[in-house]
């Protein structure tokens, strides 16, 4: 009896440093602190440094500068140049999603539009947003601050293809597990202004876009569909998508017809690297997942964890992920050492169920299967922005232990599982991770706490 309750001890301060350290890497990525760190201005020099890079813009040589903005993170982000700016900035039009504009500035000019599925709100701010760039003039300086979430946020369908016909066929892929990469690609090809067309709408201004990655790789190509670079991608890469998961059949005939068109050479391909409007346009990534994995690497360590990063770049299906993680903390578990793992990338889930959850969700509840009985292990799983698919939690804690507190309950963890409903497993368990809002949006992050007490 000692021995348990000693156990339910530890695991409770385990759950405690956990959300702790999770919350630090949250803080080391917060959108208005990063933009704010990448800018420097001394008179009429705006410097740029972020990871590694350096750009410097003469701020004299433009008449105007407008701050625009697109992402869940994008009204922390626009705070912060607008902190560093100040009356410079001429204009602002900022889009974000729904309850993210908490603490906005008055003197921001803000719309809050849907995700992960675009509405009337992320067609209407495209738009504008395309004036914007459209009518922008040489003399003139377009700052953006791209976080994720752009993608549906902001949603212009090219030719005939509605709001619904791209819901549709988003909605068909993120079912059928397709990655970021994948599901951008296809929408690249579906928009007026993804995949480097916001750029070549502003060309020939000056477009200096400060990038908080939510894409493995930091792909500047993917993140927020690349608004304002190069696509590498193609028509043809396009539809490879849409045979790969056999929708074929299934999308809508406005989707098949612009793709095939496309394939055809009836339709212009997205701008590429060659393209004159890149001359003008450049794409700085300022924060990413890696700095938040660091901050929490850096804490554990303070709290006498063996800390170190297994991976920023985890993909592949949520639940395989976490066996695999599971597997390096049971063998930890055995050894009396005081260790954290500390991960972060974007998996998927392959939807067969009917349940409600998300990938991070998803991860925690397999991870708690595998984990059954191990009395020294926290696993936790959450993303960075605040949400875990289309919930209201960020993700999930699980343990040793959740699988006797769930039986207690009259639940039955691999049902939950096989019908993807590990939402309603953990809000009923109790261990749900929810934050709300977190300014920022740079992927998941997995932390696994093993204590050496056995």
């Amino acid at each position: 009896m000692k021995t348990t309750t000693l156990n339910l001890d530890v695991l409770s301060r385990l759950k405690a440093e956990a959300l702790l350290l999770f919350k630090k890497g949250i803080d080391a990525v917060n959108g208005q602190k990063i933009v704010q760190d990448a800018l420097r201005l001394d008179g009429d020099a705006l410097t740029i440094v972020a990871q590694g890079k350096f750009k410097q813009i003469d701020l004299s040589q433009f008449k105007r500068i407008h701050l625009l903005g697109v992402g869940k993170a994008s009204v922390a982000m626009a705070k912060g140049a607008k902190e560093v700016l100040g009356e410079r900035v001429s204009s602002s039009f900022i889009v974000t999603k729904y309850g993210h504009a908490q603490n906005a500035p008055s003197d921001l000019k803000i719309v809050e539009a849907a995700h992960p599925f675009p509405d009337e709100n992320s067609y209407k701010s495209a738009r504008e947003m395309f004036r914007i760039c459209n009518e922008a003039k040489e003399d003139e300086l377009i700052l953006f601050v791209v976080s994720g979430g752009a993608s549906s946020l902001l949603s212009f369908p090219a030719g005939e293809i509605t709001l619904e016909d791209k819901k549709f066929t988003t909605a068909l892929l993120l079912k059928a597990g397709a990655t970021i990469d994948e599901l951008n690609c296809v929408r690249k090809h579906l928009s007026r202004i993804k995949g480097g067309q916001l750029a070549k709408a502003a060309y020939p201004a000056t477009v200096v876009s400060l990038i908080l990655s939510d894409v493995v790789g930091d792909n500047l190509g993917t993140i927020a569909s690349g608004i304002t670079s190069p696509d590498p991608t193609t028509f043809d890469d396009a539809y490879r998508v849409i045979e790969k998961y056999r929708l074929e059949k299934v999308i809508p005939e406005t989707v098949r017809s612009r793709l095939q068109r496309g394939i055809e050479g009836k339709i212009a391909e997205t701008p590429k690297p060659d393209d004159e409007c890149f001359k003008r346009a450049h794409n700085i990534v300022v924060g990413s997942n890696r700095i938040a994995l660091k901050a929490i690497e850096d804490h554990a360590r303070t709290l006498g964890y063996e800390a170190g990063i297994v991976s920023d770049e985890l993909t592949g299906e949520a639940r395989e992920v976490a066996k695999k993680l599971a597997a390096r903390a049971k063998a930890l578990a055995k050894s009396q050492r005081k260790a954290c793992l500390i991960a972060g990338g974007e998996t998927t889930v392959t939807v067969v169920g009917h349940g409600k959850g998300g990938r991070n969700a998803e991860m925690a509840l397999a991870a708690a299967i595998e984990l059954q009985g191990v009395t020294n292990v926290v696993f936790l799983s959450a993303g960075t922005d605040g949400t875990d698919g289309d919930t209201n939690a960020a993700g999930a804690i699980s343990d040793g232990a959740t699988l006797a507190r769930a039986k207690h309950l009259g639940l039955i963890a691999n049902e939950h599982l096989q019908n993807n409903d590990s939402y309603n497993f953990f809000q009923l368990v109790g261990d749900l991770v929810i934050t709300g809002p977190t300014n920022t949006n740079v992927m998941d992050i997995q932390i696994v706490l093993v204590d050496a007490c056995l």
